[in-house]
């Protein structure tokens, strides 16, 4: 059987849908996806709340739900660890290998912005201690989504998480091809790129050597798109949505059945 690492081959990628629930999660498994990611903004949008606003114990338990739930490899998007300190990250992932999980993802960013780096570098260390080859460690450099990011700094970190023992690094953010090949030619371990509107295109990231392509709360939030026009549709005596209906019912069938 093909292990969740052994998915991860530079220019061809593994792409790795982020499902927000068990229904979800069992819907892109039918479909025909390799492997799944949760989505910390996608399941916080199940509770009502923001991302960033669900805590240790509900996004671990999450993720092993629908772990439990499918037939593929999940990872755990488990944020900034959540915790400051390199021991709290590794008390996160510990719990996380005590699940069905395949993998996480731990940030160096927290609620006080991006870490610096020789406390990134121990956070990972830290998480890829705890996961103990238990679980395939992606290490993800956050600047890209904030202002003003730069690109050698964030390949820097990059670095030093794969020396670190990061099995796969990821930069959300990055666009332009030309940023997402220096990534992939100047760091020694897979690497994970998010799609976004005016980037390349999963042929393209292909092209460009990435090992894994994810949608992070993209697809949920096209669902809440979905949802707002069928429901505008509804208040103004219209019934847009019954070939979506249809095809829904149609695949929830195929999921959820017996």
């Amino acid at each position: 059987m093909t292990t969740f690492r052994e998915l991860h081959r530079p220019g061809t990628p593994l792409v790795m849908p982020n499902p927000w629930d068990v229904g979800t999660a069992r819907v892109l498994a039918t479909l025909g996806f390799a492997a799944l990611a949760t989505t910390s903004s996608g399941h916080a949008a199940t509770l009502g709340k923001l991302d960033g606003e669900v805590g240790r114990d509900a996004a671990v338990a999450h993720g092993a739900e629908l772990a439990a739930a499918v037939p593929v490899p999940v990872s755990a998007d488990l944020e900034n660890g959540f915790a400051d300190d390199p021991a709290g990250v590794a008390a996160t992932v510990e719990a996380a290998a005590a699940t069905p999980l395949a993998g996480c993802s731990i940030e160096d960013r927290g609620p006080d912005g991006i870490y610096a780096a020789d406390l990134a570098v121990e956070r990972v260390a830290a998480a890829v201690a705890a996961a103990g080859g238990r679980l395939v460690l992606t290490a993800r450099a956050e600047a890209f989504l904030l202002p003003d990011a730069d690109l050698a700094e964030v390949i820097g970190r990059l670095q030093r998480f794969a020396e670190a023992g990061a099995d796969v690094v990821y930069a959300p953010g990055l666009v332009r091809p030309a940023d997402i090949a220096a990534v992939v030619s100047e760091v020694d371990a897979p690497v994970n790129v998010l799609l976004r509107p005016g980037g390349p295109s999963v042929a393209e990231l292909a092209d460009l050597g990435v090992a894994r392509i994810s949608v992070g709360g993209a697809f949920a939030f096209a669902c809440l798109g979905a949802l707002e026009k069928a429901a505008q549709g509804l208040l103004n005596g219209e019934s847009p949505w019954w070939d979506d209906m249809t095809a829904g019912a149609k695949l929830a069938r195929r999921a959820f059945g017996s």
